[in-house]
């Protein structure tokens, strides 16, 4: 039976990371156990990783954010002397099959985004405190962090040294990180990412590798007194307590996963999975310290962590399904009135941080590479942050007028002031900016319709689905669609959807995650890499890999 890959965590369950806190700076230490692997196979040494060790970090991330929101700078760190991180764990890497290679990558790359932007999102900046090692994967942790801080000293060094020893890119935005983000001069760039020894010393801050060396001898003192600094300077509300992010509910099914407020059900012969969302059952708090009260059991941020945790699990243990149908059912003046609550909040601190979240989910939900559907049936509440999914989708189908037998309300769709920038895509457009593309005037057309329940027709002439259909043409028309979608090739459908989800302008997010999509997925099928006489097989045995040296 293969293992199921479990996306929750908790720090009692932690192996890999410690976390100390010290008024508003935090101190992350990577302590990866050997013998904490995933799978089994291979032993993670070195401080390298595999999925596990950055399913933790992610968790990390998430709690620094929610339960732990005092804390204005993080310092990330290695526990173990003479090396910071070595990078994806290589064994795991020639011994996994392909889709979990690049879901892997997605992975760590969405998690990356999440402390990189938490400066600007909720004030919590992140330091990299380099001693040691630093290499592939490990300098790639670190190129997310704001600062970057090098020992000078014999064994620390930076490097990328993928492209000369395992035939493969750096997989989580690395190379894009060093020209994009520390825009690193090109010819330097070829130099650093075609030598596996790394950069060092003053070198490294030339070059833009790092933002300062310091003596070893003095190292630590200046770490803790530049994260102090940081702190001091930050213009972060203080804020004196988080909300504890308690285990999720969920059951395990032998036909999906049932959370308090969202259900997956899997249809494997029909290559589908259902994720319906169910809006919230009760009135929205009358304010912030209310719904501080509710903390983890609040709608908007329970639903928000179960549709998270369905979309990884559906990414990562059900990939012959390459079908979601997004569904929802409730009341979508509750919706719009838990979604009010935060807009009308935006300076209170969980407030803030619930918005980014939403916004972080959606991005996941862009980012899945399965084709998406949204069907809006009567009784459907698609209003604010869940009529993102209908732009999300790659197709929208809606019931039109009233359906024999059917005495739910008629389906609607609900905008609301979040959905105008609130939630914004990977190229930093709203999904109605990047949906309306061409005719930039429709967007602003549609805040005029803000709160009020637009019907199919309306809907449909407005652009806000696809296609809406009667009692007659309806179950014809979502069943032919789901059959064709589902004969398609996968490889065609990846690469089609990922070019048409997102339109507009570039941005250095979309570039990494293009070039996953695209780059990894080729190198990672190709045999100089994955081949059994490849870099990735034969790596540590002194040998090096046999190419194929025909240029494409």
């Amino acid at each position: 039976m293969t293992k199921i890959i479990d996306f929750q965590t908790d720090p009692s369950k932690y192996r890999h990371w410690k976390v100390t806190y010290d008024g508003p700076v935090a101190n992350l230490f990577m302590d990866v156990d050997e013998k904490g692997g995933l799978f089994d196979g291979y032993d993670l040494k070195l401080n390298s990783y595999d999925l596990g060790v950055d399913i933790e970090l992610a968790d990390v991330v998430q709690r620094m954010r929610f339960e732990h929101p005092e804390v204005k700078v993080v310092v990330m760190q290695s526990a173990k002397d003479k090396v910071f991180c070595a990078g994806a764990n290589i064994r795991m890497l020639g011994g996994a099959a392909h889709a979990h290679k690049v879901n892997f990558c997605k992975f760590t790359n969405e998690t990356r985004n999440t402390y990189e932007a938490a400066l600007a999102d909720s004030g919590q900046n992140y330091i990299c405190a380099i001693k040691g090692a630093c290499a592939g994967g490990g300098y790639e942790l670190a190129l997310a962090c704001n600062h970057l801080m090098l020992t000078d000293d014999s064994t620390s060094s930076v490097a990328l040294p993928e492209v000369p020893l395992l035939a493969v890119l750096p997989g989580t935005g690395g190379l894009t990180r060093v020209t994009d983000k520390r825009k690193v001069r090109r010819d330097l760039a070829d130099v650093f990412c075609s030598i596996e020894e790394g950069v060092k010393g003053k070198r490294a801050v030339d070059w833009r590798l790092v933002d300062e060396v310091i003596p070893n001898s003095k190292f630590d003192e200046t770490v803790v007194a530049r994260a102090k600094e940081m702190a001091a300077a930050s213009d972060k509300t203080d804020v004196s307590a988080g909300i504890e992010l308690s285990p999720l509910q969920r059951n395990f099914t032998k036909d999906g996963v049932i959370y308090s407020s969202v259900e997956v059900t899997l249809h494997p012969d029909a290559r589908r999975a259902t994720v319906m969302i169910k809006g919230p059952g009760e009135d929205a708090p009358d304010d912030m310290d209310m719904f501080m009260a509710q903390g983890a059991d609040a709608w908007l941020l329970r639903a928000a962590r179960e549709l998270d945790d369905a979309i990884l699990h559906l990414r990562n243990n059900e990939k012959e399904l390459g079908l979601i149908e997004f569904q929802t059912q409730g009341d979508p003046e509750l919706v719009i009135a838990h979604e009010a609550l935060l807009l009308n909040n935006a300076d209170h601190w969980l407030a803030n941080e619930l918005v980014q979240y939403w916004k972080r989910v959606m991005k996941r939900v862009d980012m899945t590479s399965r084709s998406l559907v949204a069907i809006v049936e009567h009784g459907s509440c698609f209003a604010g942050p869940l009529a993102e999914l209908l732009w999300a989708a790659d197709r929208s189908y809606m019931m039109l007028d009233e359906f024999d037998g059917d005495n739910r309300p008629l389906a609607a769709v609900t905008l609301s002031d979040g959905n105008f920038g609130s939630y914004p895509m990977g190229n930093d457009l709203t999904r109605l900016e990047t949906r309306f593309l061409g005719t930039p005037e429709q967007v602003e057309k549609l805040k005029s319709s803000i709160g009020e329940a637009l019907e199919a027709e309306d809907a449909e002439a407005l652009g806000l689905v696809t296609y809406a259909f009667d009692d007659i043409d309806w179950e014809d028309e979502v069943r032919l669609f789901m059959e064709e979608r589902a004969s398609f090739s996968p490889d065609a459908m990846t690469g089609m959807e990922a070019n048409l989800r997102f339109a507009g302008p570039e941005t250095m997010e979309t570039r990494i995650f293009g070039r996953l999509t695209a780059w990894q997925n080729w190198i990672f099928q190709r045999p100089n890499a994955v081949g059994d006489e490849g870099a990735l097989q034969r790596y540590g045995t002194g040998v090096r890999g046999k190419y194929n040296m025909e240029r494409v």
